[in-house]
């Protein structure tokens, strides 16, 4: 392809307008590590995007070509750079990839202590892959975004997950209560779940609250923190001590430390 097509229109309109995203149920990959990622974990995709012209393809791009029954299209390095929107060099592959979103009134997680993640209403693209980083690199059974939130297709949210994304479930929901329903139906089949909230004015610090349980771990929105209704749903509220000149930290960083410290019990608890 050499021409802004209503097919490169169509991709190109994927990196910025979430409506055309939704409506289409797709969205675009771009990086070694999320595309790797994203064929490694079966994830549904509809096209590859290549570039023609220019330095010989790496042998990973020939790879991932040669040994995926996905089908190719050639784009030259204007119009793949444009999608992958780096200005200073073309990429080598880019893919179209199809969303998918587990229900949550559906998933079972495995094992009888799993920990699972909540991102209340988080405004950043970015902030919500680098939580689904931690998540998966720590060990949570999933994400779940909860309200009028960020989009987890945005390319901004995929790149900083750098493949997370592909690896652990992304579910939605739209407020507690969908939360509340999906915890005490766990308990009704036997998996203990407690909602344990992050705020700076919680009552217990984080390395004073066992987790060794299982856990539903809810990160508040940038801004204004955790909302009413999170608040009034949690069986329990930490704080992570600072200092500094500080006066809050991050949500991402704030749910990486709480990811971080629920792994350390549970290996100790282990070892």
């Amino acid at each position: 392809m050499s021409a802004r097509n209503a097919g490169f229109q169509q991709w190109q309109s994927y990196l910025n307008n979430r409506n055309k995203r939704t409506k289409a149920g797709r969205f675009l990959v771009q990086g070694v590590r999320p595309i790797t990622q994203a064929v490694d974990h079966d994830w549904p995709l509809e096209s590859l995007l290549y570039r023609v012209g220019g330095p010989h393809l790496s042998d990973w791009a020939r790879s991932v070509l040669d040994t995926t029954p996905i089908p190719t299209i050639g784009l030259v390095p204007d119009l793949i750079a444009e999608l992958g929107e780096k200005s200073a060099a073309a990429p080598e592959l880019i893919a179209v990839a199809k969303v998918r979103t587990p229900d949550l009134a559906t998933w079972n997680p495995a094992g009888q202590a799993p920990v699972i993640v909540v991102f209340d209403r988080p405004t950043s693209p970015g902030n919500l892959g680098t939580l689904i980083r931690s998540a998966n690199a720590f060990g949570a059974a999933a994400v779940v975004v909860s309200g009028h939130a960020a989009d987890q297709f945005d390319p901004q949210c995929v790149r900083a997950s750098t493949g997370s994304l592909f690896a652990i479930p992304v579910m939605r929901i739209s407020d507690t209560s969908d939360m509340v329903t999906f915890r005490d139906r766990q308990r009704a089949l036997g998996v203990d779940l407690a909602i344990v909230g992050t705020d700076e004015s919680g009552p217990k610090v984080v390395y004073d609250h066992d987790f060794t349980g299982g856990t539903i771990l809810v990160v508040g929105n940038e801004t204004r923190g955790m909302s009413a209704g999170w608040r009034d749903s949690c069986d329990a509220v930490v704080q992570i001590p600072i200092g500094g000149a500080a006066s809050s930290l991050g949500a991402p960083s704030a749910g990486g430390i709480c990811l971080y410290e629920i792994a350390r019990q549970r290996a100790s608890l282990n070892s």
